[in-house]
């Protein structure tokens, strides 16, 4: 997925490969920030309402001060080479050619201006990407830290947290969280503490200190999609290192057990769970997500907006959210958005796959898998989200460690020996 570091400036030394424990801290603050970007600006209403503009410039300021901060940290512009960012920055030219169109307005430039930014820091960010499991340690501890802000809104304000008009489902109180958003994060943070705890990186105590509650919020959530990506991201990766781990083959042979028997114990109730109380038709339909999909492949377009998309907006059609990455990625960016969007996710799990079986592997198929999954009901793999986020840590798990140069060793001159000697 990547090659050896290279520089961005003319003339300076290839940067060395970041040794273990070679990666500065702060490092992890501008991930942090990249998350807190992606967190966004609508969702539920909040115990004390806070005005939308100043949740935009948070996120916004994060996202200036990551790319600021990162540039700090790598001001040689010294980046490793990676298909997975060629590809997302590819991505920009569709983007901005939808964009500077007269009537699409200034919002779409704007998202296309987030967009580049977002993906220059992840090339800053590039430089220390070994396939090591530093970002994955990152990830956990920022969306658990998100986590632990939806707890203490369920704890202050139970009723704010679980409103009648999301069914009664988990929503954040304390910033706008949606119920799909909250479930996302509680299954990635599952299952990436779940395989560092099978590949032994971690202790079972530490780890169920994250898993238990997370698990909590995801079954607060109701939120179908992040569990059965849980469920069938976990089974991927965890097959992938049943070969060569014994605690995986373990872990593994436990939970089709447990799963069985949960099946047939408690059928009823879990059919209830994923029906929401919804009826068999509206549960066919995805919730009428089907309807606005109908709609939006059945209106009129220029050969232009079919090919370059209509410029970046907030993902949605006539007023209702698409609920679909593939085609909210074929109304904004055309076309070549989708095609660009394809090649990514199939380079990326074709690298996946070729990799030889190991944890970092397993963690990137995992986040592979769910990230798929999840883009039939969900948005975000056509913009600065945390789907892109997610995809991006599996691209860092998946380069290839560089070796570094050995060390030159000085010849030792050779004595002479006189003739004498030698007879």
């Amino acid at each position: 997925m990547g090659g050896e570091p290279t520089s961005g400036a003319a003339g300076a030394p290839p940067a060395a490969a970041p040794g273990p424990g070679g990666t500065p801290k702060a490092v992890g603050i501008v991930w942090a920030l990249l998350g807190l970007n992606t967190l966004g600006s609508a969702g539920a209403k909040t115990v004390v309402p806070l005005p939308r503009s100043l949740i935009q410039m948070a996120t916004m300021g994060a996202l200036v001060a990551a790319f600021a901060l990162a540039l700090a940290l790598n001001p040689r512009l010294r980046i490793r080479a990676s298909a997975f960012l060629f590809l997302l920055t590819l991505l920009l030219v569709p983007s901005v050619i939808a964009s500077v169109q007269p009537d699409v307005g200034f919002g779409a430039l704007f998202r296309c201006t987030r967009l580049a930014v977002f993906v220059g820091t992840l090339w800053l960010l590039s430089h220390w990407w070994d396939g090591g499991l530093t970002f994955v340690r990152y990830h956990i501890r920022m969306y658990f830290a998100v986590l632990v802000l939806v707890a203490a809104g369920l704890v202050v304000a139970p009723g704010t947290a679980m409103p009648e008009y999301y069914g009664g489902r988990l929503v954040g109180a304390l910033w706008p969280l949606t119920p799909p958003q909250i479930g996302q994060y509680a299954a990635i943070v599952i299952g990436l503490a779940v395989l560092l705890v099978l590949g032994r990186r971690t202790t079972a105590g530490s780890a169920a200190v994250v898993v238990v509650p997370s698990l909590v919020l995801l079954a607060m959530t109701h939120t179908r999609t992040a569990t059965l990506g849980l469920l069938i991201g976990l089974v991927l990766a965890i097959g992938s290192l049943v070969l060569t781990s014994a605690a995986a083959r373990r872990f593994f042979a436990w939970a089709v057990l447990c799963a069985t028997v949960a099946a047939v114990a408690f059928s009823s109730a879990l059919r209830a769970w994923f029906l929401r109380g919804q009826s068999q038709e509206n549960f066919a339909n995805l919730t009428g997500r089907a309807k606005v999909w109908d709609a939006l492949l059945a209106e009129p377009r220029s050969t232009g907006e079919k090919v370059f998309g209509t410029g970046l907006g907030d993902k949605s059609f006539d007023g209702l959210p698409i609920d679909n990455s593939w085609l909210a990625v074929y109304d904004e960016q055309g076309l070549i958005g989708v095609v660009v969007v394809a090649a990514l996710v199939v380079v990326i799990g074709g690298v996946a796959l070729l990799r030889p079986p190991s944890l970092p592997r397993a963690c990137a198929i995992f986040l592979i898998s769910y990230c798929a999954i999840s883009s039939y009901t969900e948005v975000g793999l056509g913009d600065a989200s945390a789907y892109l986020l997610h995809l991006a840590l599996a691209a860092s798990l998946l380069v290839a460690p560089a070796h570094p140069a050995p060390l030159p060793v000085a010849e030792i001159p050779r004595r002479r020996i006189p003739r004498w000697a030698r007879r």
